[in-house]
């Protein structure tokens, strides 16, 4: 059997390249300008090899009861991991993702196809805009994982882009969103100062190390009406090969201080990482 070999393409977001995990016969490795975007196993879809997806699926798997389908909104696609995982793990999901880059759409859809059946349907549209025009209330979880290049865009980080996203929402609904910082954390404490203003209940999970400020990283906030399982997804997460701590409640109001929440004309997007904080060969 030949082993499989790279692929390099040029996409709208730059050049990206599929990797092939050698330990692993069909999983493959998916980045954007040398930043990874996404692992996806295609024998197994509940292989989540990046710690923040892995994180991502604790939530998925405590948001309703296991198995129970969901009605799910992607916001940013790259291989379509998280899709892959919900599609196995919770059959008959209806899932909307949402993914701007054309070219990247067409690289996935020939090289890495979803299987029959999944229950996904994908268009390439611009996030903030299909997030204002879902129907409100139809959505059990709105997942964020939107980067162009190393970054959050700006207006993906807003107060108004925050109420878009709870009016979507259906009122047990939970937002959550992959954003990266490191100290002294200006823009991950002003993510939650703007969240505040849309949901009573914000939780971060995180690595001790990346909270403690010592090293750049990947945070996953996740943002409710109600309050989440916070006792759960700290056993799961702790559970990991490189396990994460949950922030909620006063520790959490400690890490924001006084940050102000950001509207639409103060956005920025989230800081540029370091150099080889999640560059890849």
């Amino acid at each position: 059997m030949n082993e499989p070999i790279p692929v390099s393409r040029a996409v709208d977001g730059g050049t990206a390249k599929l990797m092939p995990d050698l330990d692993r016969p069909r999983a493959w490795l998916l980045t954007v300008e040398g930043a990874p975007q996404s692992y996806v196993d295609l024998d197994d879809p509940g292989h989540l090899e990046f710690e923040y997806a892995r994180r991502i699926a604790h939530v998925l798997d405590a948001a309703a009861d296991p198995g129970a389908p969901l009605d799910v909104l992607h916001l940013g696609g790259g291989a379509l991991t998280l899709p892959r995982y919900l599609a196995a793990t919770r059959p008959g999901s209806h899932q909307v993702v949402i993914e701007a880059d054309r070219g990247l759409l067409e690289l996935v859809a020939e090289r890495l196809p979803l299987p029959s059946g999944a229950g996904v349907t994908v268009r390439p549209e611009d996030a903030r805009t299909a997030l204002e025009a879902a129907p409100e209330g139809s959505a059990d979880v709105i997942v964020a994982d939107v980067f162009g290049g190393s970054r959050v865009p700006a207006h993906l980080t807003s107060v108004e882009y925050a109420r878009a996203a709870a009016r979507a929402l259906r009122p047990g609904g939970w937002y959550v969103a992959n954003l990266a910082d490191g100290a002294p954390f200006a823009f991950l404490r002003s993510q939650l100062a703007t969240y505040r203003t849309a949901f009573a209940h914000l939780a971060l999970i995180a690595e001790p190390s990346v909270l403690r400020g010592r090293r750049f990283g990947n945070a996953v906030l996740l943002a409710s009406r109600s309050e989440p399982p916070v006792a759960v997804l700290a056993r799961r997460t702790a559970a990991d090969a490189f396990p994460a701590r949950v922030e909620y409640g006063e520790a959490l109001e400690r890490f924001t201080g006084g940050a102000a929440p950001v509207r639409d004309e103060d956005a920025t997007p989230s800081p540029e990482p370091p150099d080889g904080a999640f560059s890849v060969g």
